[in-house]
């Protein structure tokens, strides 16, 4: 039986937070949702035994189990590129490699996903390859996954190389700086992409309906959603991106698209893709040297 999206929020709630006492005033503070919507909620997942009170509300083994259909399986990093604005750093090591403040960018992604059990984890290489190999040791059940057009192409022929590992799936930009590690979780209710809300921006943005529903990507945009390279695919999206992407890549000009445009822009009547809102602290991109010199002093010398 399929879980509404209230009844998905309570129950992961619950899950991540098993030794606390939870009450139905602070659900509705956490989860922002009104408190009759929450006693609804409760009385639903009640009658279906997936909670129960014990001087406070718990979840139930058959909570648990109506959880796992949304569980997560797997994790994608992208980390082929050269990252040219970055030179003369990446002219030596590969940009999701750089360290800030003492710790390689890529591991706050890795840190973040082992935190929340994802068992499998993807990382598509390419350009110095072999560094990433030291990985390894504190991560091993990394999946190296090999673009050799990493530098003929755009960021596509990495998700062409990964597309049968899409279902169920996070999909990570590697040169991202993650603070806010609960950002990726052990549960996700539909496909998203993450954004935080702008009054105006000159970067890579959403447009989002009012059902949260992305319905476009563009560069620039007034009242939007700054664009994060962290996304969720559903299972079923993820099956339909393994025929997706190839269609896309192989039409013209299809080598020099990113490849989140395949559900955002050339295939968007196919997916449904829903906001996830995070905050300025959440997560920082790192584009240029300058910006990283900016975030980490060591690199001003």
């Amino acid at each position: 039986m399929s879980l509404t999206y209230n009844q998905f929020e309570i129950l992961t709630y619950l899950e991540k937070n098993p030794q606390e006492k939870v009450s139905q005033r602070q659900l509705s503070q956490d989860l922002k949702l009104s408190l009759s919507t929450i006693n609804k909620t409760i009385g639903e997942l009640d009658d279906l035994d997936y909670v129960k009170y014990d001087s406070s509300l718990i979840l139930t083994m058959a909570g648990l189990k109506a959880l796992e259909p949304y569980r997560v399986r797997r994790a994608i990093m992208l980390a082929a590129g050269f990252g040219s604005r970055m030179v003369p750093l990446t002219l030596n090591t590969p940009k999701p490699m750089i360290k800030v403040h003492g710790k390689p960018m890529i591991e706050t992604l890795l840190d973040a996903c082992v935190k929340a059990e994802i068992q499998e984890i993807i990382v598509v290489i390419g350009y110095l390859g072999e560094q990433f190999e030291i990985l390894k040791k504190k991560y091993p059940n990394i999946i190296f996954l090999t673009n050799d057009l990493y530098n003929e192409t755009n960021n596509i022929s990495s998700a062409l190389v990964a597309k049968d590992f899409f279902q169920s799936a996070y999909v990570m930009e590697s040169d991202l700086v993650l603070y806010n590690d609960s950002l990726i979780r052990k549960y996700e209710y539909h496909s998203n992409f993450l954004g935080k809300y702008v009054h105006r921006t000159d970067d890579w943005c959403f447009e989002v309906n009012k059902k949260g529903i992305i319905t476009e990507e563009k560069v620039g945009g007034i009242d939007c959603y700054h664009m994060y390279g962290i996304s969720f695919f559903s299972a079923e999206d993820g099956l339909k991106l393994a025929t997706d992407i190839p269609e896309v890549y192989e039409s013209p000009g299809g080598k020099e698209k990113y490849w989140e445009q395949v559900p955002l822009v050339y295939r968007r009547k196919n997916y449904n893709v829903h906001i996830r809102e995070c905050h300025e602290d959440d997560i920082v991109e790192i584009d240029t040297f300058n910006e990283l010199k900016q975030i980490d002093h060591v690199y001003d010398c």
